[in-house]
């Protein structure tokens, strides 16, 4: 009942970010909606993180299972993709490296801000 009680919150915020894509202007779609708005609720305290975060982790556990039918979509459109396969596969492997390096700059970042608040902790101590 757990995992059902958490999946439904999860869809709830979902619909939401559906239902602000239809009633926005903006070009963004609804999953990012979705996932901006989970993380304020989640920041703010209004959803506790123990309320998402078994489902959380095995949404995330499955996630692999989810690329099948999009590779299968691939292998079906092989005859529209095959003229466009090198300019779609340099800027695959373009983005790839952009995002790669600009998630490793943030982890980064990220880490250095932790360890010096761990610091600041430390000497107030």
């Amino acid at each position: 009942m757990k995992y059902l009680k958490q999946f439904l919150l999860i869809l709830l915020v979902s619909l939401v970010g559906e239902i602000l894509k239809a009633i926005l202007p903006l070009p963004i779609p609804s999953s990012i909606y979705g996932m901006v708005l989970m993380f304020v609720l989640l920041l703010t305290g209004i959803i506790k993180l123990d309320q998402v975060k078994e489902t959380g982790k095995f949404l995330i556990e499955i996630m692999p299972v989810m690329f099948i039918p999009a590779g299968v979509g691939l292998m079906s459109s092989w005859n529209v993709l095959q003229p466009v396969l090198v300019p779609v596969s340099i800027i695959t492997v373009i983005t790839i490296f952009t995002v790669m390096a600009a998630t490793g700059s943030v982890s980064q970042i990220i880490i250095h801000k932790d360890q010096n608040d761990h610091k600041d902790l430390k000497e107030a101590a």
